[in-house]
């Protein structure tokens, strides 16, 4: 027979947790849970007896309980991507303390494989989901909006207020790239670009406007590629475009790994940067300022990226007033050697 409290599984349950810790189930629920408004101690001894009975929470049934999960699911494109990394321990910071679970999904850059993500977190009725970027396919549009679940947009920026979105603007990020090239003489500006998601795509328009207002853009210097953004495809790309368009002066990459790679290359080639060929990134790794030369590149704010988001979103599930619109925390160019 199983003792009072304890599941017909055999599992211990919160209860016995609880009584051996000498608190109440809610506080129990509370401490393991992360909530900051619990005495350290209580949280100690609670967290001390689920070890010693080798306690483990059920999510599903603590949300049945509530009436409300506390789970937030973060949606990403890539977990190899330095950029995701550096907003998710932001996520993280601002969530935990709350006693939120973050359950993160990485849908490898497919809007198909991102709708069956967003399907399948649904089901369990998250509190909130924070979302990369604002481009996704109809379906997920239609799930989203009838959901009634909360949604904070990262990344990017949005003309329909009624989003809640955290972000910069990709195409003025773009045309920064491009009016710097352009101020330090460069004529022949190539867009260096692999992945192309809509990001991609966005700083790919700014780059473009801003060479055609200057009366320089040429589609030919559009350099794009479908794969894996990384160093080895930034060194292919840099030695396809020279042996395309050896006139080129200056090139702006999607991303800081593609430059590394295309700077690996130049060497290499005996290709002297800058003084043949200017360059300039973008996102600004950490180790873009270790290069030689040192990289130009285009610093985004990845990390508060996420914690503004995630403040967003608790803003919301607790009813606090908002700002209404998108929340632009711009970006820095970094001028470097390259």
């Amino acid at each position: 027979m199983a003792r009072p409290g304890t599941r017909t599984t055999g599992r211990p349950t919160l209860t016995e947790v609880a009584r051996l810790s000498g608190v109440s189930p809610i506080t129990a629920s509370r401490a393991l849970r992360g909530v900051s408004t619990v005495a350290p101690e209580l949280a100690e001894r609670v967290r001390h007896a689920a070890t010693s009975l080798g306690y483990i929470a059920n999510p599903a049934a603590r949300a049945l309980a509530s009436a409300r999960s506390h789970s937030v699911v973060v949606l990403i494109p890539s977990l190899s991507n330095h950029l995701f990394i550096d907003t998710l321990e932001a996520i993280h910071e601002v969530l935990r303390p709350r006693g939120m679970e973050v359950l993160i999904g990485n849908y490898h850059y497919d809007e198909s494989e991102e709708e069956n993500l967003i399907r399948n977190y649904l089901a369990y009725q998250p509190a909130g989901m924070l979302l990369t970027g604002v481009q996704r396919t109809e379906a997920s549009q239609r799930m989203l909006a009838t959901a009634n679940v909360p949604c904070v947009h990262m990344m990017e920026l949005s003309g329909d207020d009624r989003l809640a979105c955290v972000g910069f603007s990709q195409e003025q990020a773009g045309a920064v790239a491009a009016r710097h090239l352009l101020d330090r003489g460069r004529t022949r500006l190539a867009y260096v670009a692999a992945q192309l998601d809509p990001r991609v795509m966005r700083r790919a328009d700014g780059f473009r406007s801003a060479l055609a207002a200057a009366g320089l853009h040429d589609p030919a210097l559009e350099l794009m590629s479908p794969l894996p953004s990384s160093i080895e495809l930034g060194g292919a790309l840099f030695r396809q475009l020279l042996e395309q368009h050896p006139e080129v002066d200056g090139a702006f990459f999607c991303n800081d790994d593609l430059a590394q790679g295309a700077i690996y290359e130049a060497q290499r080639l005996g290709v002297k940067i800058p003084d043949q060929v200017a360059m300039v990134g973008f996102n600004d790794l950490p180790t873009s300022a270790h290069m030689v030369p040192r990289l130009t590149s285009i610093r985004t704010p990845r990390a508060e990226i996420g914690r503004q988001a995630a403040l967003l979103l608790l803003a919301r599930l607790d009813g606090r007033p908002l700002q209404t619109g998108p929340q632009d925390l711009g970006f820095e160019l970094i001028v470097r050697e390259s």
